[in-house]
């Protein structure tokens, strides 16, 4: 059931986003409704398949709270290649 909703976007936005739409041949409303969609899609409705492996690994380890592991990464990697 499709259902009427109202919203307040600036107006640059909206003739940027229409300019969008008609390039990629879909409705304004098509586009805002895969988007809405694809926002609150469960993870576990994911179309990706996950291998028996990588599911046996899902939540094997817990990382704390506030680790940043761009800057892991960038550590290991400066060790390794300087």
């Amino acid at each position: 059931m499709n259902t009427k909703l109202t919203l307040t976007i600036e107006q640059s936005v909206i003739e940027k986003a229409k300019k969008y739409a008609k390039e990629k041949e879909r409705s304004l409303s098509d586009l805002i409704e895969n988007y809405l969609k694809a926002l609150t899609k469960d993870e576990a409705q994911s179309d990706i398949e996950l291998t028996p492996i990588v599911k046996s690994l899902k939540g094997s380890f817990n990382t704390p709270e506030n680790n940043d592991y761009k800057k892991d990464l960038a550590k290991i990697l400066n060790k390794k290649y300087l």
